[in-house]
């Protein structure tokens, strides 16, 4: 039964940036579908909140205060991931943050800083993740990209870079690691209602235009990544790789 596949019961995951916005959406989400999970952020408060969900839900859940920028904690978190649960099925890898700054204006200091989280950070927990999943022969990746991956807005220029680049690392990813039986996919998020957005949800003139070019004439909410999420997640994917999937209310159709 096709249902049964999308089923997670005895996984056991990884979500990071997991404390708050989509990260936490996407966390309950696979509990939801019967995933334990490791759940990451550098906001302990927030993410204590996130576990006590997951616990209500009857999944077993590991929260880790660690900065995936740090290539060390990075490291440490998925050797106590390993150690905790003796595989790893799933890396939500989902951390990230950006800078709205004019192009002209932006600092070297801004770049790094964008730069260390967004593409570093989640290549090299990625790495990490994935010579656990070569060992085992199999696993699914599910990077965060955006719409960013394949547009370019205003003022945020370090953040598109950085996801242009996911796009690109998840291609080549899912191509050298096909062999291992490891799916590697991204998803796109368009416009959703989190506190990144917030500046964007504040600001009418810009919500109005992001709003009117949005085919569903509506944010995205948190939730509606539930489904894409579980199903990369799942043996209902098993033949999905190297895809970069926009979940956008219809932008990119338009």
């Amino acid at each position: 039964m096709i249902i049964d596949k999308l089923r997670l019961d005895g996984k056991f995951g990884i979500v990071t940036g997991a404390s708050r916005g989509l990260g936490r959406s996407m966390a309950i989400g696979l509990a939801e579908a019967g995933a334990d999970l490791a759940i990451i952020s550098r906001g302990l408060p927030d993410l204590m909140e996130v576990a006590k969900e997951i616990e209500k839900i009857g999944r077993k859940v590991l929260p880790i205060n660690a900065d995936i920028s740090n290539l060390k904690q990075a490291n440490d978190m998925v050797d106590k991931v390993v150690t905790e649960f003796g595989k790893i099925d799933i890396l939500v890898n989902n951390a990230g943050t950006t800078i709205r700054m004019k192009v002209e204006d932006f600092t070297e200091e801004a770049w790094d800083k964008v730069m260390a989280v967004n593409l570093k950070g989640a290549f090299f927990c990625a790495q990490a993740v994935g010579k656990v999943m070569i060992k085992q022969m199999s696993g699914k990746i599910i990077n965060t990209a955006s719409l960013l991956s394949a547009i370019g807005v205003p003022n945020a220029v370090a953040y598109a870079a950085t996801k242009g680049g996911i796009a690109q690392i998840t291609k080549c990813m899912a191509v050298e690691w096909a062999k291992y039986n490891i799916n590697v996919n991204a998803i796109a998020p368009g416009y959703f209602r989190t506190p990144l957005t917030k500046p964007l949800q504040d600001d009418p003139i810009r919500s109005s235009q992001i709003l009117s070019r949005i085919p569903m004439q509506r944010w995205g909410d948190p939730d509606d990544l539930k489904g894409i999420v579980v199903f990369l997640a799942s043996e209902a994917s098993n033949y999905v790789t190297g895809q970069i999937i926009f979940v956008d209310g219809g932008w990119m159709a338009g």
